[in-house]
């Protein structure tokens, strides 16, 4: 899923004057009231899960809509909506027993029909959702995807109220953690079609069938609230009232929020984390994502240039960046696909597909090969933006982008670009940059999850890079050789070499931030990948 800069730098001046309370916060939740206070940083582009794209939205839908699974602890399985799951013996059909006692918070039943519903959307090519590819597997997903077969035949049918039949055209060997993603989770067909256009987008033009409503949303808000859902099937689990989540994109804010009491969590800047780091509260999220450089091919030619891209890559020091920009315990990119991810015979992703040269510091080797670039393109020199998020840690990011390309690339022009979070997930979608500092986190626990992004006709491959032996070890992944492990896994493992030898994108770092949580919190569930953040559970002492 897209991210958000979720760090951010705050000013040292106000951290001096700020830390010297850091051992005294005054508690911003009563255990009696079970009201958690959480900063959020960015805004909450929208709640219709067949289109979104982004953790923000896609914690809040897990909060407050719920599917066949719920995500524990270590992306272990959980009671969702399916009392029983049935799997035939060539594993491509799934039935599923549902719970009676689930209903909407408008008091409509939640039903096997409501996923037929809501899957059906996703796919459908009207909606244009940007993650119909993860259905790719389900029986006629891609050819509904290609307009070459009508929504209605897709692999999913309801048998009653509370049997729901799920067809593959072939094995899918994380099927069941998709289910605990929100783009699986079902939809009132009755919901979204009184609210046609204005669906998700604010808080009162929808329904939720999970631990919590969305409150106070209007659209744009850099506030809404998370309230404890009274039709919720397992309410009883449920001990939070309410969390209030305030948008904040500076780290001096947030912390003195924090400190003040009014905020129960803050993310830190690298000058807060280095100064707090043992501190009551010290907590560090590492997530299964990586931060990585797109070259737009289709705006700007001059990218289809296997040397100007590498040259870029190779001017920037990875190391200094996570140290100096950074600071939070992020690490510097080994790759595409995050370190600790996936393992097979006891060897990590990450390390199996390992390529130095894609992720190196070398100045003098940069030099040569945008020099012969731009001989090439027949230029002296080139002009391009980098764009990122417009909180204080993305600006601090495209900054010392900007002074390593220009200081180092005679002839390159380099403008810094940041617009808040939303808008830079729009302008990359519709193609609308020079070089973005994307990011990505994993939807489930498969190298899938990162190298199917760039494939071809993939909607996330926004820099347009185009290479027919990675798509077609990707499609032999998905394939042939889906059934087997050792096969699947070195086609991933050449497909990424081949997107890292060619610069298809250039990884910069692989995400951790540095956290204060008031020790009084507990029972928050975190995980690397997919939708983060399961707050059913989670109480105030």
């Amino acid at each position: 899923m897209k991210l958000s800069k979720i760090v951010k730098l705050g000013a040292v001046a106000a951290l001096s004057a700020t830390f010297l309370v850091a051992c005294g916060q005054k508690s911003s939740s009563s255990s009696s009231q079970q009201v958690l206070n959480w900063d959020e940083t960015a805004e909450l582009p929208t709640m219709d899960l067949s289109t979104a794209t982004d953790v923000v939205s896609f914690d809040t839908l897990n909060n407050t809509m719920e599917g066949l699974y719920r995500l524990g602890k270590d992306s272990k399985l959980e009671p969702g909506l399916a009392t029983k799951t049935e799997v035939s013996k060539d594993g491509l059909t799934y039935t599923f027993t549902l719970r009676k006692d689930s209903k909407w918070s408008n008091g409509d039943k939640v039903t096997a029909n409501d996923f037929v519903y809501s899957w059906q959307r996703t796919v459908d090519p009207k909606t244009a959702s940007q993650y119909a590819y993860l259905f790719s597997g389900i029986k006629n997903a891609d050819d509904i995807m290609n307009g070459k077969a009508d929504v209605s035949t897709l692999g999913v049918k309801a048998d009653g109220d509370y049997k729901l039949v799920v067809t593959l055209d072939k094995k899918i060997p994380y099927f069941k953690l998709l289910m605990g993603f929100p783009t699986f989770f079902p939809q009132d067909k009755a919901v979204v079609e009184k609210y046609g256009s204005k669906y998700g987008t604010q808080s009162k033009y929808m329904v939720y069938n999970g631990p919590f409503k969305l409150t106070g949303w209007t659209g744009s808000d850099l506030n809404w609230t998370l309230a404890k859902n009274n039709d919720y099937w397992d309410k009883k689990d449920v001990k939070l009232a309410k969390i209030n989540f305030s948008v904040n994109k500076s780290n001096t804010t947030s912390y003195n929020l924090y400190q003040s009491g009014k905020l129960d969590a803050t993310p830190l800047s690298s000058q807060q984390a280095k100064q707090l780091k043992g501190k009551e509260g010290y907590t560090i999220r590492r997530a299964a994502s990586t931060f990585y450089l797109q070259f737009n091919q289709d705006k700007d030619l001059y990218f289809k240039n296997a040397k100007i891209r590498e040259a870029i890559s190779l001017v920037i020091n990875r190391k200094q960046f996570v140290d100096k920009v950074l600071g939070d315990g992020s690490t510097v990119a080994k790759g595409l696909v995050s370190p600790g991810l996936a393992t097979y015979n006891g060897k990590d992703f990450s390390d199996q597909a390992y390529t130095a040269a894609a992720v190196s510091y070398n100045v003098a080797k940069a030099k040569k090969l945008w020099a012969e670039g731009l001989k090439e393109l027949g230029v002296s020199e080139l002009s391009f933006s980098v764009m990122s998020d417009d909180s204080d840690k993305a600006k601090q990011s495209t900054e010392f982008l900007q002074s390593a390309i220009e200081s180092n690339l005679k002839g390159a022009k380099v403008t810094a670009t940041n617009v808040p979070f939303k808008t830079r997930l729009a302008r990359s979608e519709s193609g609308d940059f020079d070089i973005v500092l994307s990011a990505w986190g994993a939807d489930f626990s498969d190298p899938i999850s990162f190298l199917e992004l760039f494939t071809s006709d993939n909607p996330q491959n926004d820099g347009a890079w185009k290479n027919a032996e990675f798509d077609k070890l990707i499609e032999a992944a998905g394939n042939e050789d889906a059934g087997n492990t050792g096969k699947r896994w070195n086609d991933m493992v050449d497909a990424e070499k081949i997107l890292m030898n060619d610069v298809g994108i250039s990884p910069i770092y692989h995400q951790a931030t540095a956290w204060m949580v008031n020790p009084k919190v507990k029972g928050i569930v975190y995980n690397s990948a997919g939708a983060n953040y399961n707050f059913k559970e989670a109480y105030i002492k």
